[in-house]
């Protein structure tokens, strides 16, 4: 289905005073289907810091009504929040499916990093972070900021927690990564030399950077040459496994009280390695486990239903098998309780064999999923700028026509 239409905002006509707002990241506005504009997509200039959210937004976040394969989810959080209230702890706070999150942000390099002379390549590479289950906008923000604060135009995408657990094929999630991919396609349209970088968190975000692929190829397949790199953070597994998605909406329920949020003890001896404190043998608490047992029965049959298991397997291959010939970089933990670091590893190896592209990896050890960069910033960082200086920002150099031999 076509992505629902948008009020027309165009970059010629945005109205001074929306560009100079003082509320300026707070601004909201709305856009027209990028296969109505008679222009290419709006100039990101004027639409630095602002949220793109469709025109309904009220409704859209809106649960449908009596969705099939979420009534058991939302049955399984209120009897956990009802164990937990019942046994004195904190009840899991579900986000509210009316909450009016914005659906993605798009942010402007630092202008104090535009003034060193590799500023050029860099403003013109967009890096879209596609965040993990439960992730919100101000979640994303720090990587965010790091990239920036480098020259780097970046995308902060979140898909709301009500969009998962009421997901259906072709559905409003898959309506939202579809808008997402509309917009990078117009914008990489706009002049040469512009470049994207997918920086994924988790299965979620690695399973919508698979959608975007596939949209792509659907919509604009030169856009697909425009991808430079893919970081992956947290992930993957790729096979529709019940007990992965069981932690990681576990995981995405109940935050910081969950289990997976806990490091595990490591003997690694690395300088740049921070080990976190020891959580080995750590279990989940009871009301914990009752869900996670809920939840993964759950998954057992969700994931096995025919439409599901098709729609999940299609995109994994995909990844697995076709992804663009760009170099990858792989960050994750053998303390990892939601994505097991042998799931990472075995994909790495089967990604390494393919002799066309670069594929690099690094195994932080001790710190929990998707906080690694918190853990261990220094060599988050460190890993973030090698793979960018060696394999991205290289790219266009590279491309470029080597010049004419000097005459005889």
């Amino acid at each position: 289905m076509a992505v629902a239409a948008f009020a027309a905002v165009s970059s010629i006509e945005l109205p001074d005073r929306l560009s100079h707002h003082h509320a300026g990241t707070d601004a909201v506005i709305s856009l027209p289907p990028p296969n109505k504009l008679e222009a290419s997509a709006p100039s990101v200039t004027p639409l630095s810091g602002l949220h793109f959210l469709p025109r309904n937004h009220h409704q859209a976040f809106c649960l449908p009504k009596a969705p099939v394969v979420s009534l058991p989810v939302i049955n399984t959080v209120h009897q956990y929040a009802g164990l937990a209230k019942a046994s004195g702890g904190t009840a899991a706070a579900v986000p509210s499916s009316s909450s009016p999150d914005v659906l993605y942000r798009w942010h402007l390099p630092d202008p104090a990093a535009c003034s060193d002379v590799s500023s050029d390549d860099r403003s013109q590479t967009v890096v879209v972070l596609l965040g993990w289950l439960g992730s919100k906008q101000k979640h994303l923000k720090r990587y965010a900021d790091w990239y920036t604060s480098r020259g780097f135009q970046v995308v902060t995408f979140t898909l709301p927690m009500s969009d998962i657990v009421s997901y259906n094929v072709g559905g409003k999630a898959e309506r939202n990564v579809e808008m997402l991919s509309e917009h990078l396609a117009d914008w990489v349209r706009e002049e040469d030399g512009k470049k994207i970088v997918f920086h994924t968190f988790s299965n979620t975000g690695w399973l919508c950077y698979g959608v975007i692929l596939e949209n792509l190829q659907r919509q604009d397949p030169s856009a697909l040459q425009k991808i430079k790199g893919s970081i992956i953070d947290s992930a993957p597994v790729a096979v529709p496994d019940s007990q992965v998605w069981a932690l990681g909406f576990s995981a995405a329920i109940m935050k910081k009280h969950s289990v997976a949020t806990k490091g595990a003890a490591s003997g690694d001896t690395r300088s740049d390695v921070l080990v976190v404190e020891s959580h080995r043998d750590i279990k989940p608490a009871a009301t914990e486990a009752v869900l996670l047992s809920a939840l993964e029965k759950f998954f057992n049959v969700v994931l096995n239903y025919p439409a599901i298991n098709r729609r999940l397997s299609g995109v994994m291959e995909l990844l697995s098998s076709n992804q663009p010939n760009c170099p990858q970089l792989y960050m994750y933990s053998s303390a990892d309780r939601v994505i097991p670091a042998k799931s990472v590893e075995s994909f790495v190896e089967s990604q390494q064999r393919r002799a066309e592209r670069e594929v690099r990896s690094c195994d932080f050890v001790s710190s929990p999923h998707v906080d690694h960069y918190r853990s261990n910033p220094g060599l988050y960082t460190s890993q973030l700028t090698s793979f960018l200086e060696d394999c991205v920002l290289t790219c266009r150099r590279e491309d470029s026509p080597s010049p004419l031999p000097p005459p005889a």
